[in-house]
């Protein structure tokens, strides 16, 4: 090739004759058609804005200045110009206009820029002016055509002292719309510039695109691509335009796809092509080798567009012969296949601790990649978690569990149906159609019991044609039986099939099993923690409670509620939570509940109560600590809180334990304040008790922190929604707690959940006896006259002998060895309960009395009269109390007024 000139190559450009040089032609003269219009509206539109400002600016200026201070008056005066010539100056010269006159009503000039026209008369209309109206004008002055403003000068009497009139030349106002000339100037050039390089682009790129070729090389060049492309052994079609017409094929493309001779612009739709080949041609996609089936071919195809570099829409295929290639390579195909499919049953089987899920994972993970159809049946025994019979060739009841096919109406046994299994074996068992068939034949030799005849017959007219059968074995024990079924795939289960299988469902038994056996120890649990839980509610007439307890979903907790009744119709309620889940957990919560009731025993105040379990916690972790166990720190959460039927309050203490509620009868909820406290077993800090008063009619409500305390809900939101629950229409316990659950636990808790509601009741006064008792031992018998008068008026009489005995005995003892003030209280509620407190800390004791002592026998006869008896603290004294059922027959001593300890009482 000859090297050209720059200059040429500049000219070239620019030619006519060039594509380049047409186009640059074309855009130069839109270029300054467009340019020319818009220099012209640019000027137009520039003066027609500068006219108005200068309207504006004047009448602006004339107004201003006819209405200042002193202008009037200065009118008036002997010498007006002398006043005003230099302040008109000055505003003219601020203001930027031509000039500023004022003139007398007679048209007399006081003002002007050349001082030659003072004195003269006015140009131009003015008279409008005095008539009281300023107005502006365009006419020709003494500076030549100008637009020109007139405003009168008003007096305070409303006269009119003169006019001002204020001017600017066409000149100047011209002047602004003359500087756009120069812009419109400069972007015709800029536009020229762009154009012209435009151009010289447009011909670089086809120069670039045609590698400098002249016309006969593209010839010659496109001849010798021609006889390569039908002589390459690769297929080669082009495809262009919205009707996918075909526009190139190569022989190598019409021998695959076996084209007719006139293909060529015709749509691939009407070659007679297979429907999904036709259809991927047209799809405009790309495509990177897709495997496609052309009779018996299988074709990797390509699929690339023709437009990414300006081409014409449409599509360049390539097409390869790859039957052969992929016959040796699918045998490593099917193996990557089947490690991918293993891989995906380690990551989907076993997700859960659940048998039947288990089972359903195993199902899924091998239909439709092995199977068309997956049974897996489990032994009876393996469902709740038991151990299965070892292998030992005894018939297994299995059931099926789990199913998953490719089509849902496959004639196979639905789930739950019993399915028996002798196991013979460990190792799979297949049978094919062509072989053998599916008859009872076969049945007999995989070892299948309970099977239908019929069902074999129904299960060959759908089709399947192949069976695998692995049982699941982990441990040593047969736990269920996973059956393959093949019908859509043609190929019968081979060698490697059964060995895929047998990996497949050993790894899935070993999560069945695991499942299993924690299935058998979160049932024990749960059986342990059952057993642990109050059987039934005590009876008391102080509260009426109902409950409820959830375990959780997954492991068992240490919830629990417990109501204990205690003396002087008083009546403990019980809520906690052991720290953990499990076993340990169930333990932990059965030693606690035990120790609570063996403290309640003692009549302990709440706070008292919760500082002695909290040292008993302390102690149980120390001792597990220094034996060297891994058991988990025995802690606790736990809320104790004593009701008095007598008076209505409610004591309350707390460790660590979420608050009660009290709903009012009105309806109304309230969150007592109780002091928290620290968890038990922390220790360290005491705990305090608060007590308040609850009216008769309302609920307590207490809880523990599963009810609340959800993943999907903080711990604000959910003691508002149980707010708003309890806060509904006036409701039982039992229908209290039923829609608490229901509002607060829609599903199944994660976590353990224990409610209790209780409906407060009080002793009616008429219930209840109180007298004041003098520290002098002739008190006792006014003690027995009274009680005997209160028992016969509630028709007690054939009580009032044992009471009498007994409360003389108490009294006595008070007045010998307590401290005063002594009261006596009489509680008639379910039982008869006797109560005398003083101020003395010292309690009795019961004791044996030898044969010759005189005294020790006063409080063997209550403890033989009383069904129980016994003393409780208070924050001023001690009460000791008994309590006697109501209707039963007393044994009556002789001796039973006698105080042995002291001798007759009075």
């Amino acid at each position: 090739m000859t090297r050209r000139s720059p200059v040429r190559d500049v000219l070239a450009l620019f030619s006519v004759r060039t594509v380049a040089g047409q186009v640059f032609c074309f855009v130069l003269g839109l270029v300054l058609l467009l340019i020319t219009g818009f220099a012209i509206a640019l000027v137009a539109q520039g003066r027609s804005d500068s006219l108005q400002e200068a309207r504006m600016r004047t009448f602006s200026v004339a107004e201003t200045f006819a209405h200042s201070p002193g202008v009037a008056a200065a009118l008036d005066s002997k010498d007006p110009t002398a006043i005003l010539q230099p302040r008109a100056e000055q505003v003219r010269k601020e203001a930027r206009v031509e000039y500023v006159v004022v003139a007398s009503p007679q048209g007399i000039r006081y003002t002007h820029p050349d001082p030659a026209l003072i004195g003269k008369h006015l140009i131009g209309p003015y008279k409008e002016a005095l008539a009281g109206r300023g107005f502006t004008r365009t006419f020709n002055g003494s500076v030549g055509p100008s637009i020109n403003s007139v405003v009168p000068v008003p007096r305070p009497d409303g006269s009119v002292a003169g006019v001002v009139s204020v001017g600017l030349t066409d000149k100047t106002v011209n002047s602004v719309a003359d500087r756009s000339v120069p812009l419109s100037a400069g972007a015709a050039v800029v536009a020229l510039v762009i154009t012209a390089g435009g151009a010289a682009l447009v011909t670089g790129r086809l120069r670039r695109q045609t590698h400098g070729l002249g016309a006969a090389q593209m010839t010659r060049m496109y001849e010798h691509h021609d006889a390569v492309l039908h002589a390459v052994r690769e297929g080669v079609l082009i495809v262009v335009g919205p009707d996918h017409r075909l526009t190139l094929a190569n022989d190598e493309a019409r021998r695959l796809l076996a084209l007719p001779p006139d293909a060529e612009g015709r749509s691939v739709t009407d070659l007679g092509l297979a429907p999904d080949t036709a259809e991927l041609l047209a799809s405009g996609q790309t495509v990177t080798d897709k495997v496609l089936r052309s009779g018996n071919r299988l074709l990797v195809v390509n699929l690339r567009p023709t437009d990414t570099r300006g081409g014409p829409p449409g599509t360049v295929a390539t097409l390869r012969d790859t039957t052969e290639l992929r016959k040796v390579t699918g045998r490593a195909e099917l193996v990557h296949e089947r490690l991918l499919l293993l891989y995906e049953a380690g990551a989907r089987i076993g997700t859960t601790l659940d048998v039947t899920r288990t089972a359903q994972e195993l199902a899924d993970v091998a239909t439709p990649g092995f199977a068309d159809a997956t049974t897996v049946d489990l032994a009876d025994p393996a469902l709740p978690g038991e151990e299965p019979a070892t292998l030992t060739g005894a018939p297994l009841d299995m059931r099926r569990t789990a199913i998953a096919a490719v089509d849902p109406d496959q004639p196979l046994y639905p789930i739950g149906r019993p399915v028996g299994f002798v196991p013979t074996r460990i190792r799979a068992m297949r049978v094919n159609s062509a072989e053998t068939g599916l008859g009872p034949e076969v049945i007999a030799q995989l070892g299948w019991r309970r099977w239908d005849p019929d069902r074999a017959a129904k299960i060959l007219d759908y089709g399947f044609h192949s069976v695998l059968s692995v049982p699941l074995h982990a441990r040593g024990v047969i736990l269920g039986l996973a059956n393959f079924w093949r019908a859509g795939n043609p190929e019968p289960f081979d060698d490697d099939d059964q060995s895929f299988a047998e990996e497949l469902v050993a790894r899935a038994a070993v999560s069945v099993d695991n499942a299993r056996r924690y299935t058998r120890e979160h049932e024990m649990a749960v059986t342990l923690q059952r057993s642990l839980l109050p059987r039934g509610l005590p009876e008391q007439n102080a509260l009426d409670v109902a409950h409820r307890y959830l375990p959780a979903r997954a492991e068992v907790g240490g919830d629990w509620f417990d109501v204990i009744p205690l003396s002087g119709a008083r009546v403990a309620l019980v809520v906690g939570d052991v720290v953990g889940h499990g076993l340990h957990a169930a333990a932990t919560m059965g030693r606690l509940r035990t120790s609570i009731h063996n403290f309640s025993a003692l009549d302990f105040a709440p706070d008292e109560l919760l500082g002695h379990l909290d040292e008993l916690v302390t102690r149980t972790d120390q001792d597990e600590a220094a034996g060297g166990d891994n058991t988990e720190i025995a802690g606790a959460t736990c809320l104790y809180a004593i009701y008095d039927a007598v008076s209505g309050n409610c004591s309350v203490a707390r460790a660590g334990h979420p608050g009660p509620v009290l709903v009012l009868p009105d309806g109304t909820v309230e969150f007592p304040e109780v002091p928290a406290g620290l968890p038990l077993g922390i220790g360290g800090m005491p705990f305090e008790a608060a007590e308040f008063h609850v009216p008769e009619g309302s609920r307590l409500v207490l809880y523990t922190d599963g009810l609340i305390d959800l993943r999907d809900r903080d711990l604000d939101a959910g003691m508002e929604l149980l707010c708003e629950t309890l806060a509904r229409r006036d409701r039982t316990p039992e229908e209290t707690c039923d829609d608490v659950l229901e509002a607060m636990l829609p599903d199944q808790p994660a976590d353990d959940v224990a409610l209790l509601v209780a409906r407060t009741h009080t002793l009616d006064p008429g219930q209840v006896a109180q007298w004041s008792v003098a520290t002098d031992p002739a008190a006792v018998a006014g003690v027995r006259k009274n009680v005997a008068e209160w028992l016969t008026d509630r028709g007690l009489d054939e009580e009032a002998f044992t009471t009498e005995l007994i409360l003389s005995e108490l009294v006595t003892n008070a007045v010998r060895y307590g401290t005063g003030p002594i009261e006596v209280r009489l509680l008639y509620d379910r039982n008869l309960i006797c109560e005398v407190s003083d101020t003395s800390n010292t309690s009795p004791h019961l004791r044996y009395a030898a044969t010759m002592d005189e005294g020790g026998r006063g409080l063997f006869l209550v403890a033989q009269f009383a069904e129980r008896w016994g003393t409780r603290y208070t924050e001023t004294g001690k009460v000791i109390w008994s309590e006697q059922t109501v209707g039963e027959s007393e044994e009556e001593g002789e001796e039973g007024e006698e105080d042995d300890d002291h001798g007759p009482g009075p």
